[in-house]
């Protein structure tokens, strides 16, 4: 019997072997002018801006912090170290204090053509400092943070650079002119590609913000930049401006309206009420009664493992067609209904793991899309196994980006824990490595139960998916109403491991909140607990509490979106 608990554990960042790395040593010198910190926004409080990042890979997020409520994150990948670097005025043969707290593996604090040092704390936050001087005809200065290539998400925070700022001479107050030209040079159904002609400044332009409306959603140092996290077939318009060392910006460039292609994918127009039902395990309900009474339609079939070798297999142990899992979803479509098979949970030999490669994944679960001519398939990734390896992570996340583009429509979940206000570390990473590896993954979908305590479950579960919306926004610069569409909660019925008590009355409260926000998907754990047995405790076939049967199924058909 597979246990109900399905909790994501958490666990310290494993230290990344060693890579080998040429460096300029560190340079100390003495009299430094003391100052007030002459960085903007050097806590990441009010967003990335001034703060320009490479291939886009920087973003804030809320968790871990050193101070105030944001920090930075850089996701380096294989080719690109995530450089995120900020330029401003500074005095010429004037000795400067740089420092900044940082958090990863591999993580270099520095300035350009000059001193820079690092450090390997991957679980911790622990303080850089390096000094410079600056040359006799020195104006501006860039200041960098970058990780290291393969190294994953480093974290960087109250980034402090102490000297007198430019001054006697250096002081500018000169906008760049403004950007002309804007174009779009192509577009999909999630993302818009922009280019326009460079802008002129007296001491030269560092950064172009893009806006999407009134909200900017990149800086880049080009003159060309891809928006992505768009939803399909959406009009929208954007416009660039520049920005120089001293923080001037320019008028707006012309603005360019696109709308994007219909494509298959983006998160609007995708919904989904889908509780899981089990062939395995807890007295399986027949379908087709469930649905007779209920009305409901999609339900999510659980679970796709491993059966050794990197074959698919119900459960590892059935067989993938052919048997019980065939007979139930025979049923469920017989009666006008389909299902997302899930593929992980929190036990038994998955596939993420186990298979060799991103492309070996693929192959296995095309081998369930074929057999089931599936629209939709759901990624339970959990345990460490799993979530806490972000190796793992990410080739799940490239197997994922390859059947979506093998198989024209078809819809991607990732279904992971998390906390009371959102994605833990590992779920932050996981959305990280979505964004930096391309994936398109329709519907982020988040477990709000086995939180460790607390008996708020519906003020929990808002929280959490508040949080998630967050990271969500600040990852793919998504506005809120694209957020919550890519947005899916799975809940646990009754009394969860925990003893936490997810009543009718609070689910249907979830299930309003779901609807009012237009959240993408509705799930819960499980069709084979929604029956009454009001004081038997944590149990495979019934709920623990007072109910109806089906009353969970009842509820969750009424999510619409």
């Amino acid at each position: 019997m597979r246990t109900l608990l399905r909790r994501p554990r958490r666990a310290l960042f494993a230290l990344i072997g060693s890579a080998a790395l040429a460096l300029g040593g560190a340079v100390a010198l003495p009299g430094t002018a003391q100052a007030a910190n002459i960085l903007s926004n050097p806590g990441f409080e009010s967003g990335l801006s001034p703060w320009s990042c490479t291939g886009n890979l920087g973003s804030v997020v809320s968790s871990p912090v050193h101070g105030g409520s944001k920090a930075l994150a850089g996701a380096a990948s294989s080719s690109d170290d995530a450089q995120c670097s900020q330029t401003v005025s500074v005095q010429p043969n004037t000795t400067y204090s740089l420092s900044g707290w940082v958090r990863g593996s591999y993580v270099f604090l520095g300035v350009d053509g000059g001193a820079s040092t690092w450090t390997t704390s991957p679980s911790a936050y622990s303080q850089l400092s390096v000094s410079f001087t600056t040359g006799a005809s020195q104006t501006s200065a860039t200041i960098y943070v970058h990780g290291w290539y393969a190294q994953g998400t480093y974290y960087a925070d109250d980034i402090s650079l102490d000297g007198p700022g430019g001054g006697g001479g250096g002081s500018d107050t000169q906008a760049p002119t403004a950007p002309t030209g804007l174009t779009s040079t192509g577009k999909t159904s999630s993302s818009v590609s922009l280019q326009w002609n460079a802008s002129t400044d007296n001491v030269g332009v560092t950064a172009y913000d893009i806006y999407r409306g009134s909200s900017q959603v990149l800086s880049v140092s080009g003159t060309s930049a891809t928006v992505s996290g768009l939803s399909p077939s959406t009009g929208y318009t954007f416009t660039v401006k520049a920005r120089d060392a001293a923080g001037n910006t320019s008028a707006a460039s012309n603005s360019v309206s696109v709308t994007t292609d219909a494509g298959s994918g983006g998160g609007t127009g995708f919904k989904q009420a889908a509780p899981y039902l089990y062939e395995g395990w807890g007295d399986p309900p027949n379908p087709g009664t469930v649905m007779s009474a209920t009305g409901i339609k999609w339900f999510t079939m659980a679970f796709v493992l491993d059966s050794g070798g990197c074959t698919p297999a119900w459960d590892g142990s059935r067989p993938l067609t052919g048997g019980a899992d065939q007979t139930a979803i025979n049923q469920i479509r017989a009666a006008g209904g389909d299902i997302v098979p899930s593929f992980g949970g929190w036990s038994g030999s998955k596939l993420g793991a186990n298979c060799s490669s991103a492309s070996a994944l693929a192959g296995a679960l095309q081998k369930v899309i074929d057999a089931y001519s599936l629209k939709a398939i759901d990624m339970d990734i959990e345990n460490s196994d799993e979530f806490e390896n972000e190796a793992v992570q990410a080739k799940i996340l490239t197997a994922l980006k390859t059947v979506k583009a093998n198989n024209p429509g078809l819809r991607t979940i990732v279904t992971f824990g998390t906390s009371t206000t959102g994605p833990t570390y590992y779920g932050n990473r996981l959305i990280e490595q979505a964004q930096s590896l391309g994936t398109n993954v329709d519907v982020f979908t988040i477990m709000p139960f086995d939180f460790g305590g607390g008996s708020d479950m519906y003020g929990n579960t808002v929280n959490a998916a508040e949080g998630l919306k967050a990271k969500l926004k600040s990852t793919f610069g998504w506005d809120d109403e694209t957020a919550y569409a890519h947005m899916g909660i799975s809940g646990m019925n009754g009394l969860s491991d925990q003893q936490e008590n997810t009543t009718p009355a609070i689910w249907t409260q979830i299930r309003d909140w779901a609807n009012s926000h237009h959240i993408a998907r509705l799930a819960y754990w499980a069709v084979n607990r929604d029956r009454p047995c009001a004081g038997g405790g944590v149990v495979s076939n019934c709920s623990g509490i007072d109910q109806s049967n089906w009353q969970f199924t009842s509820i969750t058909a009424g999510f619409t979106g």
